[in-house]
């Protein structure tokens, strides 16, 4: 299960709104003859792969060999057969699961199927681990709501962003300034992150101030839908309104907004950047299951102060690059 656990980390970044997944194939006699990952979304699934990859020689072990699969398989007809099915026609004796699928249409379905083909099920293998690789997708089909991440730099004194000398009689997006806190190294690891997520979304302000593109281009992975609220203030030559995008509605209530993005546009992981302001309302709302921070060695000594970080929270690591520090927090 390890070993399925690294394999489906490789679809990180390309395989979402699906789960990754991975499957090794075991012989009798301890030897891996199969393994495989989902690789890309809307192609084969993590089991068709392992399948596909035994050698012909091996083919005859199938039936007496078990498949590990980091998530129940699947057991309907979506963009790819039911991997339930396929385990059940190549005869394979026993299949241990990690997680069950909390997706409606499979849901418990893909385990029945294979017991009452025959085969063994053991369920619920190194579940912690294999829940935690999929916390974005189990987190959208338990809550009816994406998996949310917030994201921000900050100087080390704990501001992110300057003021300028505009009166302050100015809007707040007029008084201040965009600063670059990041380094080379940090932005293209945030990209990494990006990759990870369905949508990303940003107060008008920033689409205001910042005008950003929201996109990975310092990192291999597809670009995250671009999310704003409406707004008769939003520059319509922004970088983010140029490509497909979704405007939520500033007049419904956030958690209404969140259900939206998930019911009508199958997001399941939203990453949320800013400002200040946004940041502050989903961590006073408490809709966040996560915390990413990263904190530069420079200080700035004014500016728009960071949001505060809310306590009880599980720290989940804490490593430097390039002299700055990166946090990542999980709100359980």
């Amino acid at each position: 299960m390890l070993r399925a656990l690294q394999l489906a980390r490789y679809g990180a970044g390309f395989v979402s709104p699906n789960p990754m997944v991975g499957a090794v194939v075991v012989a009798p006699d301890g030897r891996i003859i199969g393994e495989g990952w989902h690789r890309k979304f809307g192609g084969p699934h993590a089991e068709v792969n392992a399948m596909a990859s035994i050698h012909p020689e091996n083919e005859h072990l199938i039936k007496d060999s078990t498949i590990y699969v980091t998530l129940e398989p699947c057991s309907h007809y979506g963009k790819t057969p039911p991997c339930s099915l396929l385990l059940i026609n190549k005869g394979i004796k026993r299949v241990v699961v990690g997680s069950p699928d909390p997706f409606p249409l499979v849901s418990g379905r893909g385990i029945k199927m294979l017991r009452e083909a025959g085969i063994e099920v053991i369920e619920n293998f190194m579940q912690e681990e294999c829940d935690f690789l999929n916390r974005r997708f189990i987190t959208a089909h338990t809550l009816s709501r994406p998996y949310i991440l917030l994201k921000w730099a900050q100087s080390r004194d704990g501001y992110i962003a300057l003021k300028s000398d505009i009166s302050m009689d100015a809007q707040p997006a007029q008084s201040l300034l965009p600063i670059q806190i990041s380094t080379p190294v940090t932005a293209a690891l945030m990209h990494a992150e990006r990759a990870l997520y369905d949508a990303i979304l940003v107060g008008t302000n920033t689409v205001i101030i910042d005008n950003p593109t929201l996109t990975t281009r310092h990192w291999p992975g597809s670009d995250p839908t671009p999310v704003t609220f409406n707004s008769p203030n939003l520059p319509q030559d922004s970088h983010i309104l140029s490509r497909p995008h979704i405007l939520l509605d500033p007049s419904l209530p956030l958690s209404e907004n969140l259900s939206k993005l998930y019911k009508d546009h199958s997001i399941t992981s939203l990453m949320v950047e800013g400002g200040a302001r946004t940041l502050t309302t989903f961590i006073t709302q408490n809709l966040f299951d996560e915390l990413r921070i990263e904190i530069s060695s420079q200080s700035i000594h004014n500016g728009l102060l960071a949001p505060s970080i809310p306590s009880g929270l599980t720290l989940l690591s804490n490593h430097q690059t390039d002299s700055h520090t990166i946090l990542t927090l999980l709100h359980q």
